[in-house]
């Protein structure tokens, strides 16, 4: 039988979720139950000399506070281990190891520190820590530079504990898996486990890690895992199915039930406020080998069809693709969707057709539902000018602002007339308009184009200074509360929300003085006005 363990790394990489903020109790009951179900290795979080809290989240700010506040019980047999990524810890600082503290200590790395973080591993050791080999994006090293990290490895650090194979994107196939695997086995010191920690992207972590158990070896192996998958962005693999199959095909006896319970007592809930696990946008990172955090970044933004995202993932510059540049991202997205256009003949067109009416903008609130027949009358009169906002809706009205390409494609097929921004690459036709997208997205000095925000500018522009709102029901996590129409939901996290909310009352209040809003329907933005 194969020396095989099983790190879980819930209170780590799960952390990642929800900015490490578990509070104590479900910390303690997470703790609890890893070692009912005899899990080989718990890694209890990071250490972070500058982000870190002395209690209450799992980003620690020494392993001293989280000892005191946290390692306060530790079950015979079980390893106790955290998180350092190079440099962001005083490794000096680190206590000498004894009975209270961690046992082990992971140092995760990029490949341009490859060789300090071998320096750090070395004053770890001396202060009697399990040390953990983690090379970051294992798959972008090239053979050559690989097999001198494992020589110097061998070397220098012959008692480490273990050298990882790292899956940071999630984009390791099993070809990918089978060569680095051969590559590590055959050329390590044989004392040395092999480690393997994986991320979701592609669905392929729970095969890989079973795949990579059949390998013809004799050497130790330890597994990654979290309880339920919960890890940055697609997750990683689950604790509860991976133990599972080595009950039932590699004679272990880890407990099931436990797991089960922290699901159900804890991550149930922790799920309810923070997503993660499988979408298109973290396949499609992992397609283009780059850190998923540029796909959540232009995903949340929810203006791209996924094929356009698709499209601006592949313009990510290699060099830019290892770590999250979020300057870059939004100068390549606005790029990537600035298409210059002259409007001028546009606005006053526009002006034309509504000098000397009330405007009315209509979002898709779930509130128009209940206004509905109101509105009708509404729009129906000849001295209103009406505007749907980003959807196609229930009220017939003069014109759809579109700033999304599947809003503009659904009006097109309606045939009903469109404003639109020229992001949306087509030929204006017919009543259609189309404004410029730099110009209109800069909205109070920076970069937006949220569909309200970009619309009042421009009828601002023209002259309109008094706009009736409807449906503009603000943001909520009940997505039935947020649209009349399921069809244009957008899921959003509990930070989402409560940002897109608190910009759009900054936004309104930002035209006191110059410009009225009228709500026609119940919105929260009422509230903040």
């Amino acid at each position: 039988m194969k020396n095989i363990r099983v790190l879980d790394c819930t209170l780590r990489d799960g952390g990642c979720v929800n900015n490490f903020c578990f509070g104590q109790a479900y910390m303690d009951r997470i703790k609890e139950g890893l070692e009912d179900s005899g899990v080989d290795i718990i890694e209890l979080g990071y250490i972070d000399g500058a982000k870190g809290a002395d209690a209450g989240r799992t980003q620690f700010l020494s392993d001293a506070a989280l000892r005191e506040s946290f390692l306060k019980y530790k079950k015979p047999g079980t390893k106790y281990v955290a998180m350092i990524d190079y440099g962001k810890f005083d490794i000096d600082q680190l206590l000498p190891r004894d009975e209270t503290t961690l046992d082990g200590i992971r140092v995760a790395f990029h490949k341009k520190d490859r060789f300090q973080a071998l320096e750090w591993g070395k004053k770890i050791i001396a202060k009697g820590y399990m040390m953990f080999v983690q090379p970051m994006l294992t798959l972008r090293y090239s053979d050559q530079e690989l097999l001198e990290l494992i020589d110097r490895v061998n070397t220098e650090l012959p008692q480490v504990e273990a050298f990882y194979i790292v899956d940071s994107f999630g984009e390791m196939r099993l070809n990918d898996l089978t060569r680095i695997s051969y590559l590590v086995d055959h050329n390590l010191a044989p004392q040395i486990t092999m480690g393997f920690h994986s991320h979701n992207n592609l669905q392929l972590s729970f095969s890989n890690a079973v795949s990579l158990l059949s390998h013809e070896t004799n050497r130790p192996m330890i597994i990654d895992s979290s309880v339920m998958g919960m890890g940055k962005g697609a997750g990683n693999l689950n604790t509860e199915l991976f133990t599972d199959h080595l009950n039932l095909y590699h004679q272990k006896n880890y407990a099931i039930k436990p797991l089960l319970m922290v699901i159900d007592e804890v991550l149930n809930q922790v799920a309810v406020d923070y997503r993660w696990g499988y979408s298109v946008d973290h396949y499609l990172s992992a397609v283009h080998s780059c850190t998923p955090s540029y796909a959540e970044y232009f995903f949340n933004k929810h203006m791209l069809t996924i094929d356009r995202l698709d499209t601006l993932l592949g313009m990510i510059e290699d060099h830019k693709k290892i770590s999250f540049d979020k300057d870059y991202a939004e100068q390549l997205y606005l790029n990537f969707n600035r298409v210059p256009f002259d409007d001028a003949v546009n606005l006053e067109n526009l002006k034309g057709q509504i000098d000397g009416k009330k405007v009315v903008l209509i979002a898709s609130g779930h509130s128009i539902l209940a206004a509905e027949k109101r509105l009708n009358e509404l729009v129906q009169q000849p001295d209103v000018f009406s505007i749907a906002v980003n959807h196609c809706s229930l009220i017939p009205t003069d014109f759809i602002f579109a700033n999304r390409e599947n809003i503009y494609d659904d009006a097109a097929e309606k045939c009903l007339p469109t404003l639109y921004l020229s992001s949306i690459n087509t030929e204006q036709t017919g009543r259609n308009l189309i404004f410029d997208y730099a110009k209109w997205t800069e909205i109070n000095g920076k970069k937006s184009d949220s569909a309200f925000f970009v619309i009042t500018n421009i009828l601002q522009s023209i002259g309109v200074k008094d706009i009736l709102l409807a449906g503009f029901d603000g943001f909520d996590l009940d997505l039935t509360k947020t649209y009349y129409d399921m069809k244009l939901a957008r899921p959003k996290t509990k930070e989402q929300v409560e940002q897109k909310n608190r910009d759009t009352i900054d936004f309104l209040q930002s035209k006191a003085g110059s410009m009225t809003f009228q709500f026609l329907t119940p919105s929260k933005y009422q509230e903040g006005l």
